[in-house]
């Protein structure tokens, strides 16, 4: 349950209105933050319109299920919006029913085009307050054809622990710019120390106000992010190539380590905020704005990291709406850019150097079919297994391989969906 807040109208209306863009915008939840109406609402409205989606978008599944069943053909998807928020703050949230009711009917008032259906939403919640829908039946909360897929390639038991995560709120995990600040750190941050060195704190609000923060001591990056960058074992003085670095995680990781690292993204905009992270953690790397796949640099490095674009599935704790925007057909064609970017990432790897790739995907086709591709045709590549536990992975992740396979309910808490393979180049 989520604080009970006073918040009106005009929270809700911001809440509908970034429920909208999540859902409507491939980009997802991270720009639907920063383009709607939510930046102008004082800050307890701001929390309570971003709880308010978060709560709809992670138990959207049985949500929609419920109002279905009261319904004889869907309505404009802003009355949708308007049914699933108001069900979301009368089940979800620490809301007064029948306020959560009244308040749904005022914000399909405000609009022409959902003005018509006040009566619609007025019957359809009042009807699930006679009748409560269930809203934690693990199989609901993820769209049917993932959790297909995720049955076939993890089974039964292992796809409905998946997806029993999405319903949950994460903590937020922590990487430090110095391992020896770790026990400090987590007095500090009321944090505990994780296997490899990251923290997780249950701390809420604006992170720029934790300890820590302004000092540059540590960064936000979830604890399966931080394993890829770990796997590398980077020594002071080695060289680094970080592809598709942005918004920069493991190159900070990197740099930390004492790497010479080389940081490449597309997005010059994103590229900025890495930049932006380095200075305030006093770390150094040079960033280029480049596609990784046509870079014209001739230098390899010691160690190359692919953190490869990729559906994203592996993310659904914090960015539950990947689950809803994703689509069957995503996972295909992005394979092919992985499979190019792993061959870029070959080029630059150094006779006797070390490569990961990693996804925060849960789809196989991203995961063990690329890495098992990937040796396939690059015959001076071998791979390189990860021991248990290594990086700081939850040991139920190594597979028989010795890939990595991190599944959201490995760790206890929660944590991000990854698959990372580490190989070895051949010595010249």
């Amino acid at each position: 349950m989520t604080e009970r807040s006073e918040s009106g109208l005009p929270a809700r209306a911001a809440a509908l209105d970034l429920l909208t863009q999540a859902l409507s915008r491939r980009a997802g939840m991270e720009e639907a933050l920063s383009a709607s109406a939510l930046r102008d609402l004082p800050p307890r409205d701001r929390a309570f319109a971003r709880a308010l989606v978060m709560a709809s978008l992670r138990h959207l599944g049985p949500i929609d299920r419920a109002i279905d069943e009261r319904l004889n053909r869907q309505p404009p998807e802003a009355v949708k919006n308007i049914l699933r928020l108001g069900t979301a703050q009368a089940f979800l949230l620490d809301q007064p029913p029948f306020a959560a009711v009244s308040t749904s009917v005022d914000l399909a008032a405000q609009g022409r085009a959902t003005r018509p259906f006040k009566g619609l939403v007025n019957a359809v919640l009042r009807g699930l307050l006679r009748e409560p829908p269930k809203l934690d039946e693990p199989q609901a909360l993820a769209p049917d054809w993932l959790f297909a897929r995720w049955r076939a390639a993890f089974g039964e038991t292992e796809a409905l622990a998946t997806c029993a995560q999405i319903a949950h709120e994460p903590a937020t995990d922590l990487s430090l710019r110095d391992p020896a600040d770790a026990e400090a750190l987590a007095e500090a941050l009321d944090a505990e120390v994780l296997p490899g060195g990251s923290l997780r704190t249950a701390r809420r609000g604006e992170v720029t106000a934790w300890p820590g923060y302004g000092e540059g001591r540590w960064w936000v990056q979830d604890a399966s992010a931080a394993v890829a960058a770990r796997l590398l074992d980077v020594r002071p003085g080695q060289s680094a190539l970080d592809l598709c670095a942005a918004p920069g995680g493991k190159t900070l990781q990197l740099a930390a380590a004492g790497a010479r690292v080389v940081a490449v993204d597309r997005s010059a905009a994103r590229l900025k905020r890495l930049s932006e992270n380095l200075a305030r953690t006093g770390l150094s790397a040079e960033t280029v704005a480049a596609d990784a796949t046509g870079w014209d640099d001739p230098r390899q490095f010691d160690a190359v990291l692919l953190d490869a674009p990729c559906s994203a599935t592996g993310t659904f704790r914090r960015h539950p709406d990947v689950l809803w925007t994703a689509r069957p057909s995503d996972v295909a064609s992005l394979a092919a850019v992985q499979s190019r970017l792993l061959d870029s990432a070959a080029r630059r790897t150094r006779p006797g150097g070390r490569l990961v790739y990693c996804v925060c995907s849960l789809e196989p086709e991203e995961g063990e079919a690329q890495a098992r591709a990937f040796l396939a045709r690059t015959p001076d590549f071998t791979l390189a297994p990860a021991s248990m536990g290594e990086g700081g992975a939850p040991p139920a992740s190594l597979t028989a391989e010795g890939t990595l396979r991190i599944l959201p309910h490995h760790r206890e808490g929660g944590t991000d969906g990854f698959f990372i393979a580490r190989f070895t180049r051949a010595a010249a």
